[in-house]
């Protein structure tokens, strides 16, 4: 298994935020809302739900129009990202149903049972001590609430890192597929994520790989 090797906790420039906007990700974005509805059935009347590194809030939007009900606080630490989500959100014409806030994840600002789910793509990986995060989003999450939350999943040895960079990021430009690489390698391996669940009181056996480079958690608090 290879080494962690973490990348920068914020992507705050204006370049990563427009290269990360421009990438791809409709397949994946449509596949984790339609994951997120399954897991969580009809969603509560009212309830709000909290997306935690909402980076551009392109699943968000997903949400939204996929489910006419849903509401959410979507929140990043990197400025440039929600500048571009921002843009996002108006455009898609959700301003009053997307609420997008500067928050960093490991301190949440929210009360304790807030939120009726709590969902999250991608960014484990980018936090040295992602505990510190899941202990968040249990805490603001509701009694019987949904944890929904999907990361990439570190690669065995280089040779895969490559093809995956080669086969998902193929036809990015130099910088796309310098992150997506930055990323595998900053992602944590199946063992690690199910220990961290432990750690919390968390069934390890909620996180499943569901994909060939991506594991999900899917538990009620």
């Amino acid at each position: 298994m290879l080494s962690r090797i973490l990348e920068p906790e914020v992507m705050d420039s204006p370049q990563e935020a427009v290269d990360y906007d421009s990438m791809d990700h409709a397949e994946v974005n449509r596949r984790f809302v339609a994951d997120f509805l399954q897991a969580a059935g009809a969603l509560p009347p009212g309830g709000e739900i909290l997306d935690l590194g909402t980076g551009t809030a392109q699943i968000p939007i997903e949400l939204c129009r996929t489910a006419p009900q849903a509401r959410i606080v979507a929140v990043d630490l990197a400025e440039s990202m929600l500048a571009v989500g921002r843009r996002n959100v108006e455009r898609a014409g959700l301003t009053g149903r997307i609420t997008l806030a500067r928050v960093d994840a490991k301190t949440l600002p929210y009360p304790d049972a807030r939120f009726a789910a709590v969902m999250s793509n991608s960014i484990v990986h980018h936090i040295p001590e992602p505990r510190r995060v899941l202990a968040e989003a249990v805490r603001v999450l509701a009694p019987a609430g949904l944890l929904f939350v999907r990361d990439l999943m570190r690669p065995d040895d280089d040779e895969s890192v490559l093809r995956f960079v080669d086969a998902y990021a193929g036809g990015a430009n130099r910088h796309q597929r310098q992150m997506f690489e930055a990323s595998l390698r900053a992602a944590l391996s199946l063992d690690e994520i199910r220990e961290m669940m432990a750690s919390q009181g968390l069934d390890p056996a909620a996180v499943q790989p569901t994909s060939d480079r991506h594991w999900t958690v899917r538990c009620r608090r």
